[in-house]
Formats: C-alpha cells, sequence, structure tokens
C-alpha cells in the first residue's frame, strides 16, 4: 500500500454519502431487529406464554453476549496484531498443512509480492540484507502502521487479521446457527405433541361414560403387551434391544400415553382425573426450550477443546460428527427402556388389576437418578449439530470467497 492509497483508505478521506449510507443501514437493520424482538415479547407476554417470554430474554442474552464477544475482538486486534511470536511456534498443531511458498523475486534487496499478498504479510517476514536496507523497511512499515520490532526480530504476529475475521464470523454463525437449530427442534417436538391433543379428547371422553372397575389381568392391558411380553420378560439385553429399535418407528403409542398421563395424574394430581396432560407437555417443552436455547459456559469450552484438537492428520472433523449421533441414539433408546421398566414393574409386582393399568413414574429410572441429565445431553446434541452446520458454511464461504478473490 502507497501512501496515496494509504490516505484514500482512511475514513477522513471517504465520501461523506458513503459513510452515512452505509451507517444508516446498518442501523435500520439493528433497530428494526430490536423492534422485532420487542414487539414478539410483549405478543408473548398478552398471551401468557411465561416460558416462551423467557427463552426470548435467553436469545437476547446470546445476543449481547455476541456483541460484548465482537466488540472485544475489535477493541483487542490491534494489541493482538502487536504481540509478536517466534515463526518456529506456528509450526506446532496446525490445522491444515501449509502450502509452499509462493515464489518470490529479489531484485536489488526488494521483493516483488503477488497482488493478491498484503504489504502488511511482506512486513511481517523477516527481513535479511545490509543494515541500511533493514532500516528502510523499518521505516517503511512504521509509516503504514505494521510490526516493525517484530521485523527485525524476525518474528510473526500472535493472531493476523484475516484468521481474526474469519474467527469472528465463525463464533457469531455459530451462535445463530444453535439459536436455529433449538427453535426449529422446538417447532418439530410442538408439532409431534399437537398430535397426541385427540388421544386426550378420547380420554376425556372415555372417562366420562366409565363404569364401574372390573378386574383385568395384568397381561391384557395393551400396554404391557407392547412393552413387556416376549421382550422384558426374556432378558434385559432384549429389553435394550427392543427399546433402540422402537424408538425408530411409534416411540409413542396411544397406549403410552394413556398409561403415562394416569401415572402422572395418580403421583402427582390424585382425584384430578381431568387434568389437562396434554396441556401440561406443551408447556413443559417450552421450559425445556428455555433451557436449551442458549450456549452455556460449559459449551463454549468445547469449542476451545475442539479447536485445540483440531489439528491436521488427527481427522477430528471426522470423529466428533460421531458423537451426536451416539448421544442421539443413546438418549432415545434410554426413553424407551425407562417405558419398558414401568412396564416390567408392573408386570412383576401385579398379576390382575383392578381398574385402569397406574405406572408409578420415579426418577430412579433415569441416569443417576437425575431426568435432567437427558435434558443436558439434547443441549450438547443440538449445540453439537449446529457446531458442525456452521463449521459447514462457514469453510464454504471461506472457499468461495477466497476463489474470488484469487
Amino acid at each position: 500500500m502507497e501512501g496515496g492509497e494509504l490516505e484514500v483508505d482512511a475514513l477522513e478521506y471517504t465520501p461523506t454519502w458513503i459513510v452515512a449510507g452505509v451507517c444508516s443501514l446498518i442501523v435500520t437493520v439493528s433497530l428494526a431487529a430490536e423492534r422485532c424482538l420487542h414487539y414478539l415479547g410483549k405478543t408473548l407476554k398478552r398471551k401468557h406464554q411465561k416460558a416462551l417470554f423467557e427463552a426470548l430474554l435467553k436469545v437476547k442474552e446470546e445476543l449481547m453476549l455476541l456483541g460484548f464477544i465482537s466488540l472485544l475482538m475489535t477493541v483487542s486486534q490491534d494489541v493482538i496484531q502487536r504481540t509478536c511470536i517466534p515463526p518456529s511456534w506456528t509450526n506446532y498443531l496446525l490445522p491444515c498443512k501449509r502450502m509452499e511458498e509462493r515464489s518470490v523475486v529479489d531484485l536489488g534487496g526488494r521483493r516483488l509480492l503477488p497482488k493478491s499478498v498484503p504489504r502488511s504479510d511482506h512486513c511481517k517476514n523477516k527481513v535479511d540484507g545490509p543494515w541500511v536496507f533493514k532500516q528502510y523497511i523499518l521505516l517503511h512499515c512504521a509509516v503504514h502502521n505494521t510490526y516493525s520490532f517484530s521485523i527485525i526480530q524476525g518474528k510473526v504476529p500472535l493472531l493476523s487479521l484475516e484468521a481474526l475475521h474469519q474467527l469472528h464470523i465463525f463464533i457469531f454463525v455459530l451462535a445463530i446457527t444453535h439459536v436455529i437449530f433449538s427453535v426449529l427442534t422446538m417447532v418439530l417436538g410442538g408439532a409431534k405433541i399437537r398430535q397426541w391433543r385427540h388421544w386426550e379428547a378420547e380420554i376425556h371422553k372415555n372417562d366420562a361414560g366409565n363404569g364401574p372397575k372390573k378386574l383385568t389381568n395384568v397381561q391384557q392391558f395393551e400396554f404391557i403387551r407392547e412393552r413387556f411380553n416376549g421382550v422384558g420378560q426374556e432378558s434385559t439385553m432384549l429389553s435394550w434391544m427392543h427399546s433402540f429399535v422402537k424408538q425408530f418407528y411409534a416411540s409413542v403409542t396411544k397406549s403410552d400415553y394413556a398409561t403415562m398421563r394416569l401415572g402422572f395424574i395418580m403421583t402427582h394430581c390424585r382425584g384430578n382425573l381431568k387434568f389437562g396432560f396434554h396441556r401440561y407437555m406443551v408447556r413443559a417443552l417450552e421450559a425445556d426450550f428455555k433451557k436449551v436455547v442458549g450456549i452455556r459456559w460449559y459449551l463454549w469450552i468445547f469449542v476451545v477443546i475442539f479447536m485445540l484438537l483440531n489439528v491436521n492428520g488427527w481427522h477430528t472433523y471426522f470423529w466428533i460428527s460421531f458423537l451426536p449421533l451416539i448421544l442421539l441414539l443413546a438418549v432415545g433408546t434410554k426413553l424407551e427402556h425407562v417405558i419398558a421398566q414401568l412396564a416390567h414393574d408392573v408386570a412383576e409386582k401385579h398379576s390382575a388389576i383392578e381398574g385402569d393399568l397406574v405406572v408409578n413414574p420415579s426418577d430412579e429410572y433415569f441416569w443417576c437418578g437425575k431426568p435432567r441429565v437427558i435434558l443436558y445431553l439434547i443441549h450438547f446434541i443440538l449445540f453439537q449439530n449446529a457446531f458442525e452446520i456452521a463449521l459447514f458454511f462457514w469453510i464454504l464461504v471461506s472457499v468461495f470467497c477466497c476463489r474470488i478473490n484469487a
């Protein structure tokens, strides 16, 4: 960059209509997004959607965190650029194999660089040559606000401007993708639960016309036949295998829903057979959405660890792509097995039951006796999927931009 070019690129030498136009566009888009979130929050409060409103507040917190990250990276980029390290330090734990350096032509102590290579990259390289030539380069780089102290010492910046910019974009895309994935999961989950609404209506209708209770063999209940007979009574291994396969088709049937509903009512609100279990499930889904929509601190630690382990030859991308799939299958199998265990306990304890089949749901059926572990794993699965999708788009855009600039 020559001195004239430096002046043209400065803000004070940029036409005011360009500055005003770009500034107004950015401010307008930001205000429009803020107003949309504001009116969405008012709508949720008016409809008494407390859980979804809290989820919206969580999204706002994530956006504020992104703003702080963006501000910190922008303010500290000059400090990062002026932090110099020996070139040998950059030869370890590389995510990609270094490309061969482009050929250069030395003419009288000058290096002719390709047009695509910024002048700052030239100033970062170690300078070899006479003392007078070193002084000239030192003065040249000082004028252009580059790394004069790194030149003579043969050092390089801690992180280049291009790498810092790409990292900035990646963090932003990661957060946005995670929010989109969480919202999509919420929508699909809500659609699935709405399919069970007619079961709730049928149960209320049947309860209204119930006659006297009769004694029924436990093996005659559909819930026991589907979840226990021929599977759970044979061996634990067969029960787990059946649960693994069951998650792929008809994971929740009408008998499952009716039994879980009655078990919940008899455990938590005995006597209220008209309890709106379907509405309760919708509220529970909204409450869980509030917990998974954000990026918790331990997920950011995962991002840092993954970036550290993304070393050329380790194939980290390949191996880590199996992690969400394995966890998803494990969670689905466990949830199916919890229902199977409820059927097993009833079938083992009773030979006949008067009235309806009642199960006793308990936290003991879950890992570590804590159902929230399942929610943590679902949160991690959503984040891991968002991480891989964000990484894919980030690499795709980077390659596309490189081909355009080539």
